[in-house]
């Protein structure tokens, strides 16, 4: 049994994420920065991580890939810009298998790819569902934070009625949207 990756790379072509440009325009536009934020889906351009990192933002980011070579751009990142990783950081591994003792508390979550790695793959080592994931990093985040979702990913049929089922049942309030991204806030 082998972890299941992601073997695509979404390189420095920040025009394919338009949630990542979306996020930091909503981070922007809300004022938002202080911020402890958790990022699903980094991207070989790792664009959230560095903007974030801007001193305007000034916003930690944790980011995971499952994706190889996104995560060896990371490393390149980081070895060539250090300084960077005093408010970013990007970890390889499956979100359906985290922990919540091994992750802080954020008060910002992005589920932009939910709904588009989980599959029969994961299954084999006990990977958690999309629902699970959803509930694991609600609870990590503070109340009064935001949880977001990508309503431009190829997945979001799917993701759709997970989304409104956890939001009916977990502490959370739909707030407007902005652009591509659904948001919520967590009240409790």
């Amino acid at each position: 049994m082998k972890m299941n990756i992601w073997d695509a790379f979404w390189g420095l072509e920040v025009e394919q994420c338009p949630c990542d440009v979306h996020l930091v325009e909503w981070l922007e536009t809300e004022g938002l920065s202080g911020k402890r934020i958790y990022h699903f889906g980094t991207g070989g351009h790792h664009y959230v991580g560095l903007r974030c990192a801007e001193p305007r933002l000034d916003n930690t980011v944790l980011g995971i890939t499952a994706a190889p070579k996104e995560y060896e751009a990371f490393i390149a990142l980081a070895t060539e810009n250090p300084t960077v990783t005093k408010s970013y950081s990007a970890y390889f591994g499956d979100i359906y298998t985290s922990n919540a003792k091994l992750l802080p508390r954020f008060d910002i979550v992005t589920l932009f790819h939910s709904c588009e790695f989980r599959s029969a793959a994961n299954d084999a080592y006990g990977a958690l569902t999309d629902r699970e994931v959803m509930d694991l990093f609600t609870q990590q985040t503070d109340a009064g934070g935001h949880i977001l979702f990508y309503k431009g990913s190829f997945a979001y049929g799917a993701a759709e009625p997970i989304i409104a089922e956890w939001a009916s049942e977990m502490p959370v309030e739909e707030l407007p949207g902005f652009k591509t991204l659904r948001i919520f806030r967590k009240t409790a």
